[in-house]
């Protein structure tokens, strides 16, 4: 950067240097006393002096609020950002990042946190510590598990995990009653939602053996081969009451919610025969019991379509 940048130009508010393949940021930018907004994406930051000294305690630490240095070389979250304690929103994506230091916790200003692109394996626990923390962006990382620390987020609006190595969620996750967006394709856990979910077409052998089950057409064991009648002796129900249908090898997975005790709702693995019947209800010839049942499994379908629509974001 020129020297004598804060003589010229005293009251500089906005400093975009992204992509002028600068290797650092020099001392001059700490007496600009108004400046609120450095950019400084797609350079080659990431060296020893790649950020002046002093910075957290220059008028530059006390006035910035937007700082971008995305897609640069830091291995580490520089330890002199973490001086900036009026620091709104910190991008740090496209980096060598491994870690996530848990003093990240001082930038209790933080609304917005952009480390995606990284290698991050953890997430530190203190990182619940950002009271104001709306948008967490770490996606495309290494992470494989989340603490259920993060919970304690209650500002968090947006949470992007995407393309990470993550196999389950933490229960606690449930508390982020403020939670608009959260994002999880390309995980582990939802490429085995999803593979679950899938849906075989029947073969034609159980098209036929179905036809025979629900339309009753007779035949004795003389009339076929013995494995045909084998098979046909397969056959399960579908637990839709309103739809009479059978399967043998083919059918929809689905979560069924049944009461325990009048205290606790277990989910349950139940099986149907189409993904039509992926909404069972009762009929009126049913009992108050079945009703109760189909009432619980039309729970458990709005909320696997939920879940669906959350995880593939």
């Amino acid at each position: 950067l020129p020297a004598g940048l804060s003589q010229w130009f005293p009251a500089l508010e906005v400093l975009d240097v992204s992509g002028t393949g600068l290797a650092e940021l020099g001392a001059e930018l700490l007496a600009l006393p108004r400046l609120h907004t450095l950019l400084a994406k797609n350079n080659r930051l990431g060296g020893p002096g790649s950020l002046p000294k002093g910075l957290g305690e220059a008028p530059l630490g006390r006035s910035l609020r937007v700082l971008n240095l995305s897609g640069n070389r830091f291995a580490e979250v520089p330890p002199a950002l973490l001086g900036l304690r009026g620091l709104q929103s910190l991008s740090l994506g496209g980096n060598r990042l491994h870690g996530i230091p848990p003093d990240i916790q001082e930038l209790r200003s933080l609304e917005f946190l952009y480390l995606g692109g990284n290698f991050i394996t953890s997430i530190p626990p203190e990182l619940a510590n950002l009271p104001s923390l709306s948008y967490l962006v770490l996606c495309d990382n290494k992470i494989q598990s989340i603490p259920p620390q993060l919970a304690q987020l209650h500002s968090l609006r947006s949470l992007s995990l995407h393309n990470n190595l993550l196999t389950y969620l933490p229960r606690e996750i449930l508390n982020l009653v403020h939670l608009e967006e959260l994002s999880l394709r390309g995980n582990p856990l939802v490429v085995r939602f999803v593979r679950d979910l899938t849906y075989n077409p029947p073969s034609l052998q159980e098209l036929a053996g179905r036809t025979i089950k629900t339309r009753n057409v007779p035949y004795a064991p003389s009339d076929l081969p013995e494995n045909l009648v084998r098979y046909l002796s397969l056959a399960s129900n579908c637990p839709n009451p309103k739809c009479g249908g059978v399967y043998f090898d083919s059918c929809v997975r689905q979560i069924k919610f049944v009461d325990f005790c009048g205290k606790y709702r277990l989910p349950l693995m139940h099986y149907l025969c189409s993904p039509e019947c992926s909404s069972p209800c009762s009929s009126a010839s049913q009992s108050s019991t079945s009703q109760s049942e189909s009432d619980s499994e039309d729970e458990a379908s709005v909320a696997a379509r939920r879940m669906q629509k959350v995880l593939l974001g």
